[in-house]
């Protein structure tokens, strides 16, 4: 009974979360869904999701993928491929999850293998940082590791990628969902970003999606466009728990989302047998992670350390705004080796490069000046400026005060005059303005 309760708590809390790849809105998500009457025949086409066109387009630009990658690899065409050869490809992996061969799987195959295929090679080369992650996060939970291959598709393994609806990072989570998880998300820190973190997030999130499916391909599926569509596809496909017989139910771009994982699959792995030659990056696997407590910009380490800020970006993604904000609590940052090393000797030195102008320029408290007779109040007009005004022989006080537009009152308090006080000409007397 305790299980079951547990299963429908989680079911009901999954439901909530928002789409990742194909983006529908949290508030669109529900697991009943009243006005059906327009979804009566199944809608079998397939769409190619926009955000994975832009996170293909992404890794040609950037600064991690060497351009001037002179490999030994020949530059060979792609060679022709038959449908029987895919299908004897995909059975040979050594997967838990089914690799099934059909048309919308040759398709991406083709896209990656062939339309896009430096972007394959630039994913070639960024999977050597980036897979250890991966695998250590779905490793920790048991989870098939093919499941790595999710962060192809969802970023092109770009950590800082953004989708249309808000999505963030190599796993594309939204910010609600990433709070949900334990992720911090503010103005200068999104651990969304983080590659260490949001796997841990992702693994723990596709247990929790396989505990109320047991079926690889449905937790994809609602992976990608959230427990309430794949739960409203299986009731329109009669109760059927098969991602292939809820196809024509699921929206487009999900439709799209297991081919387009089974085609990563077989793209990454058989990428020799396409000629496809990985990139050389500028992302060294050997890393370190030290624990800083003080305010430190990445312009500070840069200069120091000498390297460029571009690489520091790369392995801290999470910091917003190059800044780690270790005086609030500590923070990690993330280095190759030797430059982590070389952190530690020189943090004093680091810490004051540019001090002020980089992390203490953030004032903790200010004065307020007091300004005297800035209001208008009873029809006076004050401006706030001090005048002196040379009394004149029959002039009074109440005839100054009326030439300035203010009150006797005042004008006797500003010159410290009393009540039976007399003004006599050539006095000068202060007018606030």
């Amino acid at each position: 009974m305790k299980k079951f309760f547990y299963i429908l708590i989680l079911f009901l809390f999954l439901c909530g979360q928002a789409y990742t790849f194909a983006q529908i809105p949290i508030s669109n998500i529900g697991l009943e869904e009243e006005n059906e009457d327009d979804e009566d025949e199944p809608d079998s086409a397939t769409v190619i999701p926009e955000d994975f066109t832009s996170s293909l387009d992404y890794v040609l630009n950037s600064w991690a993928v060497d351009k001037n990658d002179n490999t030994n690899c020949k530059s060979l065409p792609n060679p022709f491929v038959t449908e029987e050869q895919y299908r004897i490809r995909l059975q040979k992996l050594p997967y838990e999850i089914e690799m099934p061969y059909n048309s919308a799987v040759k398709s991406f195959i083709e896209i990656y293998t062939q339309k896009n295929r430096t972007q394959l090679e630039y994913m070639l080369g960024l999977k050597e940082y980036y897979f250890p992650i991966f695998e250590e996060a779905l490793e920790a939970k048991r989870l098939p590791q093919e499941l790595k291959y999710l962060p192809i598709i969802e970023s092109a393994l770009n950590p800082t990628a953004v989708s249309r609806a808000g999505a963030s990072g190599l796993w594309q989570f939204m910010i609600g969902t990433g709070r949900m998880y334990g992720l911090e998300v503010n103005t200068l820190v999104d651990e969304r970003l983080d590659p260490v973190k949001s796997s841990k997030v992702a693994a723990t999130y596709l247990k929790e999606l396989y505990s109320i499916y047991s079926d690889w391909h449905l937790v994809i599926a609602a992976y990608n466009c959230g427990p309430g569509n794949v739960n409203k596809a299986i009731r329109r496909a009669n109760g059927k728990h098969d991602f292939w017989a809820i196809y024509p139910y699921l929206p487009a771009e999900t439709r799209a989302y297991v081919p387009i994982f089974i085609a990563a699959n077989y793209s990454m792995n058989y990428s020799d047998e396409h000629n496809l030659c990985p990139k050389k990056v500028r992302i060294l696997a050997l890393t370190d992670t030290i624990m800083v407590n003080k305010r430190i910009h990445f312009q500070q380490m840069a200069a120091v350390l000498n390297m460029p800020v571009e690489q520091i970006r790369i392995y801290n993604p999470q910091y917003r705004r190059d800044i780690v904000p270790g005086d609030i609590k500590p923070y990690p940052v993330c280095l190759p080796l030797n430059y982590a090393n070389l952190l530690i000797d020189k943090m004093d030195d680091v810490l004051l490069y540019k001090a002020d102008e980089l992390v203490n320029n953030r004032r903790s408290e200010t004065e307020i000046l007091e300004v005297k007779n800035v209001f208008r109040r009873n029809g006076e007009n004050h401006n706030g400026r001090v005048t002196h005004h040379k009394v004149k022989k029959g002039q009074t006080l109440s005839g100054i005060a009326k030439k300035y537009h203010v009150s006797v009152s005042k004008l006797r308090k500003l010159n410290g005059l009393g009540k039976k006080s007399k003004i006599k000409p050539g006095q000068r007397l202060k007018i606030n303005r």
